[in-house]
């Protein structure tokens, strides 16, 4: 499966950025790349995604993309970093966790697939600073 998830996000490479958008030849954010990931993976959507703000209620403290991600996929992170696996970041502190990406490689060179505003849909290196921000990983659930 982890293959599969790699595969399906770097084609996804390329797309511009568009807020609230998972549609590969118009643009996506980063729940838009893992939303349109999950669709090749298996078909419709699990639940409608309601309008968000790209502050994602960071003012209210609401952890709304983490608890949507405990529902629709599985906790791995007490597990070792494997190759698709789904990472969500806290981009500062106190702030709420509001970025996600795939896990493209791991071990000597890891790199994260993710979506972000001025570069669309890119495999970047997972830093040292990137892997700092991680707070939770999940994995797309066995067909």
């Amino acid at each position: 499966m982890s293959t599969q998830v790699v595969a399906c996000a770097r084609r996804w490479i390329g797309t511009p950025y568009m807020h609230q958008a998972s549609d590969k030849a118009i643009g996506c954010d980063c729940l838009g790349l893992i939303r349109g990931v999950w669709r090749e993976l298996y078909g419709a959507e699990p639940e409608t995604v309601p309008r968000y703000t790209a502050d994602w209620a960071e003012p209210q403290g609401d952890e709304a993309l983490w608890r949507a991600a405990a529902r629709h996929l599985t906790s791995v992170s007490e597990q070792p970093y494997v190759p698709g696996q789904v990472l969500l970041f806290r981009m500062r502190s106190g702030a709420v966790a509001k970025h996600l990406g795939i896990l493209g490689d791991h071990g000597q060179s890891p790199s994260v697939i993710h979506a972000y505003a001025g570069h669309g849909v890119v495999e970047s290196p997972l830093s040292a600073p990137w892997r700092a921000k991680i707070v939770a990983r999940f994995a797309f659930k066995k067909g």
